[in-house]
């Protein structure tokens, strides 16, 4: 347990904007609230009940999402008072404990479940991520998140991600250029791909190009590919590929990352890693929430 319990700014870094966290917990709240609202509550509790309760780690892990969870208590009753007890982006141990909610007893039950939803899924996200972030530590890799996340939360899980340690890839098709092996059948070819998008995109936009072999390194690398994806090599193809890139372009190992072989990959020299594992397979970390 934090030696330290007083109120803390739970907010991590680069925390998410705050519309966006507006919306995604009021979506929440209307999806679990229906036409009815929460009728267990209104049911068995009386009006003008209040209640305290903590909520605690169960399973040690790294917290993120504590600015959402907040949020979603703040929606269900703006009278119920949030006091995050560590920061996002904190480890901690089974037992910790992570906020103290005090309020309207009703409310804080009708908040409890989507204030939870997040803070457990997100951390569990940062979690999972600082588990590769450590498996790597000492060479020249980070790990990265990828675009396969939850519709309508990715700035919340690539911020969990950040929480973690690791860092983001690109949040959508907008803001870089990743040329994958369609792209290149329907261009015909990695250097008109390649040509095209330099052209179309302008100097400030980087381009990736995913190669699968040396000879479609080489390809990427002669027509100016700023990085270069490679996917599903074996360990030494791959430091091969490093070495060749080496001077010219950003190297990304992709394809199938796991713990087991994230070290050996981060070991051939790669620049980045990318885990698409971080946000659509990472296991909830176990929060809850008990009165006094």
């Amino acid at each position: 347990m934090p030696e330290d319990i007083s109120p803390r700014s739970e907010a991590g870094p680069d925390a998410p904007p705050r519309g966006l966290v507006v919306e995604a917990v009021a979506r929440a709240l209307a999806e679990d609230f229906g036409l009815a609202g929460d009728i267990t509550s209104a049911a068995t509790i009386a009006a003008d009940a209040t209640a305290r309760g903590t909520i605690g780690a169960r399973k040690p892990g790294t917290i993120a999402g504590l600015d959402i969870a907040r949020e979603a208590f703040a929606q269900a009753d703006p009278r119920i008072a949030f006091t995050a007890l560590v920061a996002d982006g904190e480890r901690v141990e089974a037992g910790t404990p992570v906020a103290a909610v005090d309020g309207p007893a009703r409310a804080v039950l009708s908040g409890e479940r989507v204030a939870l939803n997040f803070l457990c899924h997100l951390s569990g996200i940062a979690t999972l991520t600082r588990r590769f972030v450590d498996a790597v530590d000492g060479t020249n890799a980070q790990i990265v998140c990828t675009r396969k996340t939850m519709p309508g939360l990715r700035a919340l899980q690539k911020y969990a991600v950040r929480c973690g340690g690791g860092r983001n890839h690109r949040f959508g098709l907008f803001d870089a250029v990743l040329i994958k092996d369609n792209h290149v059948v329907a261009a015909g070819g990695i250097g008109k791909a390649v040509a095209a998008a330099r052209a179309h995109a302008g100097h400030m936009v980087r381009i990736e190009v995913e190669v699968t072999s040396l000879a479609e390194l080489d390809e990427a690398l002669s027509a100016g590919a700023d990085i270069i994806m490679l996917d599903n090599m074996d360990a030494a193809t791959m430091r091969e590929a490093v070495t060749l890139s080496a001077g010219k372009a950003i190297t990304e190992a992709s394809g199938r990352v796991d713990l087991d072989s994230v070290r050996a990959i981060a070991e051939t020299g790669v620049d980045l890693i990318s885990v698409g594992a971080l946000t659509h397979s990472a296991p909830v970390l176990d929060l809850g929430l008990d009165f006094e």
